[in-house]
């Protein structure tokens, strides 16, 4: 049997720092605004206090994030992106509309509607340092 390569294959427990980059939907501009940003910001500290990993540096964009993150004591990076981007769609959203694909969002500058608040996926890649978090 051939040996499946699986081009997203993430390396966890290297004590790595982990630069990730994921997106909203269909790269809506769903954080145009301060006060998503803001609100972004806010949920990623209380994410990082939670979890406890180190916060090197991010950059938060209309459609998108960057982020470069240690590894959490307990977890992965993954689970805490995973976390993170339910807490910011909750948030971010309102009430649920009659059809459970669709949902209004609180900010004008995002439409009435939309089926998802982020892309599913993220993209990953590890940065070897030899920082004080270790």
């Amino acid at each position: 049997m051939p040996i499946s390569r699986n081009p997203l294959r993430r390396l966890y427990g290297r004590r790595d720092l982990h630069f990730v980059t994921f997106s909203c939907y269909r790269r809506r501009p769903y954080l145009g605004t301060v006060r998503a940003r803001n609100r972004f910001v806010n949920i990623l500290d209380e994410v990082r206090y939670r979890h406890g990993f180190e916060l090197a540096g991010y950059v938060v964009m209309p459609e998108h994030v960057h982020l470069l993150i240690s590894e959490p004591p307990r977890g992965t990076p993954s689970t805490v992106l995973q976390v993170l981007k339910q807490k910011v769609s909750r948030a971010l959203r309102g009430k649920r509309q009659a059809s459970p694909k669709q949902f209004a969002f609180r900010f004008d500058a995002i439409p009435e509607e939309a089926p998802a608040f982020w892309l599913r996926r993220f993209y990953h890649l590890n940065v070897k340092h030899a920082g004080a978090y270790r």
